[in-house]
């Protein structure tokens, strides 16, 4: 999982891409909820990596006049950097708590997908042709050229929203998953990443929309 994550927020975070919500659930007990003071988590080794995404997310609860804090602005380094137990998150749960969160939105990598698409640049032909013989003509580079076609990857990210308050099986008040097409730049990345996420969060009435 620490391999994963560090993959996420060195390849993905720092690059460019495409994000896409793939797919979401809501818990039909919180659909008129709105969190108060929210921690912001992103789950990785890499404290650089972590502070940029964590910041620029901020800025989206702050600019609405909402309280949110970096995660790496509450947990010590061990906790993170060492495994813990149930009743050692517990106790941290319970110190967030008394510190007036209600709330936790964490980020995860789920998995990383290969894929190929033509090369865009080579392709330049039409997608049809009438006749066999100009159609194999303009086709038959696939044969010997292996920049005809284009590798890449897609990130598989999971948002969750977790209501501290009530700290039960019934917690979860959201989940979201995300594409992350093809990174490649840090800034453009990182924007697009938490546009994505705060599109999302407004749709949700988690967030108040700009006036």
């Amino acid at each position: 999982m620490k391999t994963l994550s560090y993959l996420f927020f060195i390849v993905v975070f720092i690059s460019c891409s495409s994000t896409k919500i793939t797919d979401s659930w809501r818990n039909p007990e919180y659909l008129e909820y709105q969190p108060n003071k929210v921690l912001l988590l992103g789950v990785t080794n890499n404290l650089t990596a972590q502070m940029i995404y964590e910041e620029k997310l901020k800025e989206v609860f702050t600019d609405r006049g909402m309280q949110a804090v970096e995660s790496y602005q509450v947990f010590t380094p061990t906790f993170t950097s060492l495994k813990q137990t149930e009743e050692g998150i517990q106790k941290e749960i319970d110190t967030l708590s008394k510190q007036g969160f209600d709330a936790i939105l964490i980020a995860t990598v789920k998995g990383v997908e290969k894929k190929v698409a033509y090369n865009s640049y080579n392709y330049r032909y039409p997608p049809y042709s009438r006749r066999f013989g100009h159609y194999y003509y303009l086709n038959q580079e696939i044969y010997y050229n292996n920049r005809f076609y284009d590798n890449y990857k897609v990130y598989h990210i999971e948002i969750s929203l977790f209501n501290l308050i009530n700290n039960t099986e019934k917690s979860l008040v959201w989940v979201a998953s995300y594409d992350i097409v093809d990174p490649q730049k840090i800034n453009a990345t990182i924007k697009d990443c938490v546009n994505a996420l705060e599109t999302s969060l407004e749709e949700e009435g988690f967030i108040p929309t700009y006036q």
